[in-house]
């Protein structure tokens, strides 16, 4: 299921804490690298202040029909600036947008684009609820006390 998900044209959710200290949630596109998933964003936006090395994050995939799948992850991060398009951030448009639209779409980003910020989530703790066998531990829980007093 994990690696179904990491192939998903599903956004990911990314939890990271601002500046100020209060939490945000942005989706974004990823691309999983085998050993990290990576994200494309512009150098000038606004996530770039807050996701420095070493910062913890969190990150969750999912489906959106019951039962649903959810993977999730907590991690470190790690950046770097290129120049032009990530090549994970194109690989993401492919696959989730398809080849037409995709390359389309990078064209138009290239001329706008000189520099991206590569964001490498390397996984410290990953989790899979399948809402099938795999439950939140309060919902499983709940239903063992459920099984054992009726």
């Amino acid at each position: 299921m994990a690696q179904r998900l990491l192939r998903s044209k599903a956004p990911a959710r990314l939890a990271y804490v601002w500046t100020d200290g209060t939490p945000r949630v942005v989706p974004i596109g990823f691309h999983w690298n085998g050993t990290e998933l990576v994200l494309g964003t512009p150098t000038d936006a606004p996530k770039t202040k807050a996701l420095r090395d070493g910062a913890k994050v969190a990150v969750s995939i999912d489906t959106d029909t019951m039962p649903y799948n959810v993977l999730q992850i907590r991690g470190s991060v790690r950046t770097d600036v290129v120049d032009g398009i990530a090549p994970e951030y194109e690989a993401m448009t492919l696959r989730t947008q398809g080849e037409q639209a995709g390359r389309a779409w990078l064209e138009n980003l290239r001329p706008i684009s000189p520099q991206m910020t590569r964001v490498y989530i390397t996984p410290e703790w990953v989790a899979i609820l399948d809402f099938q066998q795999r439950f939140p531990n309060a919902l499983e829980r709940a239903m063992e006390r459920a099984a054992t007093s009726g």
